[in-house]
């Protein structure tokens, strides 16, 4: 092939980010997760891994000035990018720290979200716990997280797409089935589960694909692991360039009440 609709260089941690959100996925399921988590005026709520701030000015707005949006993340980069660009909004505060052992006061907040988050840490339980001491009673909490053991990517050999979903789901994403996984381990640490949402998006064009799954990046550390031949990686790359593309996964939206 003498182009390829693939990005050969993984994109900036921060523009990755912002592209998701700008895109019309994130805009969807983000603009549901805000549904859900019904913030009122006056409220506390916690972007709990917020990465450089993307979500924290769509939360100030909800609590207005009258209370408060506190991120939190383990990056010292991201906490300084989130607190430039929240600079002047006086509702906003961004604090370095761990979700497995958060330094706030317990029943200190109302409201809580994660956003593909938990799929990435050590522990889920020990941070999920970690939410319900600091929310008060009757407080929210909100996840957003894929279950990758889902995704399902279209060729005509099928042994391909399963060996692609099963690479990511064993060696790329820490916790690659926590979407499924997440209501009962909510229950597990106290929580109420009164609604889950099961938003499935679909990709038919593979550059927009691309811009989320890093797919060539992928099958290439996939063909060094084994999961993949040097021919078999040629066939699954030709193919989603230049056919009928389609992939699909599950993203599951929790709601967990304290």
């Amino acid at each position: 092939m003498t182009s390829t609709p693939f990005e050969t260089v993984a994109p900036d941690p921060f523009v990755y980010l912002d592209r998701l959100a700008g895109s019309g996925l994130g805009r969807f399921y983000k603009g549901r997760m805000l549904e859900e988590l019904d913030v009122l005026p006056g409220q506390t709520v916690l972007d709990l891994g917020c990465g450089p701030g993307t979500d924290l000015g769509p939360l100030a707005e909800a609590v207005t000035a009258t209370g408060a949006a506190i991120g939190v993340d383990h990056d010292q980069a991201a906490v300084e990018a989130a607190r430039e660009r929240t600079a002047g909004q006086d509702a906003v505060a961004v604090h370095l720290g761990d979700l497995h052992d958060l330094r706030l006061a317990d029943h200190t907040a109302d409201r809580a979200r994660t956003d593909r988050v938990l799929q990435h840490v050590a522990d889920p339980v020990r941070a999920l716990r970690e939410v319900h001491r600091v929310l008060r009673p009757g407080g929210r909490l909100v996840m957003g997280e894929p279950d990758w053991d889902t995704l399902a990517i279209d060729h005509p050999d099928s042994d391909l797409s399963r060996s692609y979903t099963r690479y990511v789901t064993d060696e790329v994403i820490r916790n690659a089935r926590i979407g499924r996984q997440l209501p009962r381990l909510a229950a597990e640490v106290g929580f109420a589960v009164p609604k889950v949402v099961a938003v499935t998006p679909v990709f038919r064009d593979v550059q927009a694909a691309d811009e989320i799954l890093g797919l060539e990046r992928t099958t290439r550390r996939a063909c060094t692991a084994g999961y993949f031949t040097e021919e078999e990686t040629r066939r699954w790359l030709n193919h989603l360039a230049g056919g009928s593309f389609l992939a699909a996964m599950t993203f599951y939206i929790v709601v967990a009440e304290s």
